[in-house]
């Protein structure tokens, strides 16, 4: 970082400053200090929402906003406190690049097709039933499934079954916003009709790590959902041996054609973490947004402890150190969608073991949540 020079606060500078600032013009001698940091400080700051609220405010939406009203879907994102003065709408920003939302949708609705440039992901939260159609498949969801839409593919949802439907979406919003390279178009007939038999690609691609070879060329979305009974199995698996002592038992969601992320700006994973898993810290460039899937625990970030239990959402954002516990008598299971694959295509990403105390924070202060008030 380099160091401000007091001169700069002088009658002189300022007043040049001021006299190139009418032409649009920036000293860069003042400016560095304060553009290049020696490490990361992003505005985003670690929060966690209660899952329980957003259920609560979300069937309490149902009651005011129906597709047939207008608008795309019934989805309240997770608003980053520090993220709030951007402009518009503080780019629903959940860490610097991405944005996550729960979405609800009640039996007989039915969320319009759409595409964009935004890349997307959901893992289902609660409920069976309902579909996402995308590119003319439709991918039939259930609890602990999770499914892609890559840029630019036609997706839309609805819901056949009964009992309201939860899930967790994610894009890369604030990124492609910030790059200024954002495209939005509907489909012209409301939902997009099927062309391919329902759940396709789950079932051509059902052998898990084996896959047809008539996909060994790479393409963009050959597998649109990963069911969760072979993310159980492949947990389970590796149950057999020691968890890795940051992240515990840990699996990634992958595109089988190229082995590389199965969204190209966002990445995934699902962490078990046994009972009595404690984590050492750690601190990555990447940011991450996590759903508590079962269990309970806590995570301590940056020496505050986030207490935690199924159902809730959490986020950690980049360069700030955090450990994992979990606090229950079972294993605990933790959704993650994270920025890494945008840091390694920048060449940015870096990592660090947290040097003092053997690997793990003092705690100095709790999070405290907020919670719907009557």
């Amino acid at each position: 970082m380099a160091e401000k020079n007091p001169f700069f606060q002088s009658k002189e500078v300022k007043e040049f400053t001021k006299k190139i600032e009418q032409y649009h013009l920036g000293p860069l001698w003042e400016a560095i200090p304060d553009l290049m940091h020696k490490e990361p400080r992003p505005e985003a700051v670690p929060y966690l929402w209660k899952g329980e609220t957003i259920r609560k405010l979300l069937l309490e939406a149902t009651q005011i906003f129906t597709p047939e009203r207008g608008g795309e879907r019934r989805a309240i994102y997770l608003q980053n406190p520090g993220l709030k003065q951007r402009q518009p709408w503080g780019w629903a920003s959940t860490t610097n690049t991405l944005y996550a939302a729960v979405q609800l949708i009640l039996p007989g609705e039915t969320a319009p097709s759409h595409r964009h440039t935004q890349n997307a992901m959901r893992f289902i939260t609660d409920g069976k039933g309902a579909y996402s159609i995308v590119q003319g498949e439709r991918l039939f969801m259930e609890e602990g499934d999770f499914l892609i839409t890559p840029g630019g593919l036609w997706h839309g949802h609805s819901h056949p079954g009964e009992g309201p439907m939860f899930w967790m979406d994610c894009l890369d919003i604030p990124f492609i916003y910030a790059t200024g390279g954002t495209f939005f178009e509907p489909y012209p007939d409301g939902i997009e009709p099927p062309s391919l038999p329902d759940d396709y690609s789950a079932r051509k691609y059902r052998g898990g790590m084996v896959r047809p070879i008539g996909d060994r060329k790479p393409q963009v979305a050959p597998l649109g959902l990963y069911k969760w009974k072979q993310t159980e199995a492949a947990l389970e698996g590796l149950s057999d041996f020691e968890p890795d002592p940051y992240d515990g038992i840990a699996v990634e969601y992958i595109n089988p054609s190229n082995g590389q992320t199965a969204n190209p700006n966002i990445g995934a994973w699902m962490q078990k973490l046994p009972v009595g898993y404690h984590s050492k810290a750690h601190r990555h460039t990447y940011s991450a947004i996590y759903h508590v899937f079962k269990g309970e625990g806590y995570t301590v970030i940056n020496g505050i402890r986030f207490n935690w239990t199924k159902g809730d959402y959490f986020v950690i954002p980049n360069w700030a150190w955090h450990e994992h516990v979990n606090t229950s008598k079972e294993d605990a299971l933790l959704f993650c969608a994270n920025d890494l694959p945008i840091m390694e295509k920048l060449r940015l990403q870096r990592e660090e073991a947290y040097p003092n105390n053997n690997g793990y924070q003092s705690v100095v202060g709790e999070f405290e949540a907020e919670v719907v008030r009557s």
